[in-house]
């Protein structure tokens, strides 16, 4: 068990830091060269609605209001979002991706797509359930482990 232990543990955290690394490589293009990973995020959080408030992304991202603002300020300057005000509350900031946001946004759901597409069809009918639970139990841990240190 020590052994499969250490290379399960391995390859989780060789997966995490490569899906990280090779994302920004497959994402930032030459269209794009002037935004970043947590950009991308950012973008991705935004989605192509009608707009979101400033708090729902940032909860969404796991960060504050005010650190969204400053990704956001640069997201603006850059032409991939635009802030407008509720007509109801004006203290509620919407944020709608532009046209170039939305490219952005598509060529990052591609990748996700690729990247998922690639890991699936590897998969016959009997595994497909083990790894949804092996995400799932993933998903559990970094959801406790993220509320824990909330707390």
């Amino acid at each position: 068990m020590d052994k499969a232990y250490a290379t399960i543990n391995n390859v989780l955290v060789n997966l995490i830091n490569e899906i990280w690394e090779l994302e920004e490589k497959a994402i930032i293009t030459e269209e794009f060269k002037d935004l970043t990973n947590n950009d991308m995020h950012v973008i991705e959080a935004v989605g192509t609605g009608d707009g979101r408030n400033m708090s729902s992304i940032a909860r969404k991202l796991n960060i504050t209001v005010g650190s969204l603002t400053t990704a956001m300020n640069s997201l603006v300057n850059k032409k991939y979002v635009v802030r407008r005000r509720s007509e109801e509350d004006r203290r509620v900031v919407f944020v709608k991706l532009t046209p170039k946001g939305i490219r952005a946004y598509k060529h990052h759901e591609d990748y996700h797509r690729q990247m998922t597409q690639a890991v699936v069809d590897k998969l016959d009918d009997a595994e497909m359930p083990v790894l949804l639970k092996t995400l799932d139990a993933l998903s559990e841990f970094f959801n406790g482990y993220r509320k824990q240190k909330e707390s």
